[in-house]
């Protein structure tokens, strides 16, 4: 019984520590993939894609759906639904029509940070009814910023020049099941 050895505070000698710890969390690159977004007219860098990451599309789908409970709408739960199923689809899509290796984890990433516009038009319709004109113009002004932003930096990271109008328009028609979610 005597026989046990004093119990040693570093058990496990793997170097973690404590003031090491990271999220893996990168801010500047969410912020300049936001910004990518926010502004459509302006050439995306390819190189900011390379890093995939989930936070931000995570974010402003959880946003959308906050803001459509906010508004009272009943369909909350099939923003993820159909978050997950356009994501497949356009990475099937995208898949056949570049020569490059797609990755799904950028499909994703893209087509989540492409979503902040249409957050903008659910966090008017907090506010306002959009079933009539004021409804069909923001919604319509959605979906163009959306799916120029998607399309914009899918052909700049994906080498496609030239096939811009072909990515925004399966774009256009995801990003409208949104606008439709989001008016009525």
């Amino acid at each position: 019984m005597g026989d046990f050895q004093p119990f040693e505070q570093d058990f496990y000698q793997s170097g973690y520590y404590i003031d090491d710890q990271e999220l893996g969390i990168n801010f500047d690159h969410i912020w300049q993939k936001t910004l990518t977004v926010l502004n459509p007219f302006k050439p995306a860098d390819g190189s900011i894609m390379n890093e995939t990451d989930l936070t931000g599309p995570v974010l402003f789908c959880v946003a959308l759906g906050v803001t459509l409970m906010m508004a009272g709408k009943a369909h909350f739960g099939y923003v993820y639904g159909l978050s997950a199923t356009a994501c497949i689809g356009m990475y099937v899509l995208l898949s056949l029509m570049s020569s490059l290796a797609v990755s799904y984890g950028c499909v994703a990433s893209v087509l989540g940070y492409c979503l902040l516009p249409m957050v903008g038009v659910s966090a008017v319709a907090v506010f306002c009814s959009l079933q009539g004109f004021l409804g069909t113009v923001l919604a319509v002004l959605g979906i163009s910023w959306c799916s120029l932003s998607a399309s914009k930096i899918f052909i700049s990271t994906m080498a496609m020049e030239g096939q811009q109008l072909l990515v925004a328009y399966p774009c256009a028609l995801l990003y409208g099941l949104f606008a439709l979610l989001t008016v009525f």
